[in-house]
């Protein structure tokens, strides 16, 4: 029987790669090809390409001391939405607490683009300014 959706368990490995600091698991579930766009205009904006700057991106991330709370995961024709919910402190006072929408697109088991949509541009930007 075809499925007619994306792999989720391709989701959970990223996030379970993600949480564990897991840098060479991520790296193998990414494509060469990966593009991964976040918005605002903070050091982690803009879009990245490919799956070594896609890792430097996520322990940028991650070294900001990042509790990710998954929400739900979201099963598509061609990838995975995770909604998930973000929250940090600086040490020099500076909060996170924000909402997105991490949108994997995943092509022959790999994950080829990232899209995610945030609740609070701004103070992503802060954060990681």
């Amino acid at each position: 029987m075809t499925r007619n959706r994306a792999d989720a368990t391709v989701a959970e490995r990223f996030l379970t790669a993600f949480a564990a600091h897991d840098w060479e698991a991520l790296h193998a579930l990414f494509s060469a090809d990966l593009a991964w766009s976040m918005p605002g205009d903070g050091t982690i904006s803009g879009t990245v390409h490919g799956a070594d700057a896609a890792v430097d991106r996520a322990r940028k991330i991650a070294g900001r001391g990042l509790a990710t709370e998954l929400r739900h995961i979201l099963t598509g024709v061609h990838g995975v939405a995770l909604s998930l919910h973000n929250t940090a402190e600086d040490a020099d006072g500076r909060a996170l607490d924000e909402h997105l929408a991490t949108v994997l697109t995943i092509r022959d088991g790999k994950v080829c683009a990232i899209d995610s949509y945030v609740s609070d541009v701004d103070g992503m930007s802060a954060f990681f300014s």
